[in-house]
């Protein structure tokens, strides 16, 4: 459910960045991702989305 509304947020450009989103929420960009990647998702810069890892490879 993260995932979806992070995506949500950055897809309907309520955010214009993943930094900004986490600003807004107060919390960290690394933190957010390395929780993400123990939980099988990454972050896309090319996408602006979270994403399964290895869904790119």
């Amino acid at each position: 459910m993260l995932v979806s509304a992070i995506n949500m947020l950055l897809r309907d450009h309520e955010f214009d960045s993943l930094e900004d989103l986490c600003a807004n929420f107060d919390k960290e960009v690394e933190e957010l991702k390395a929780y993400l990647l123990q939980h099988g998702y990454t972050y896309s810069e090319a996408q602006k989305q979270m994403r399964p890892v290895g869904y790119d490879e």
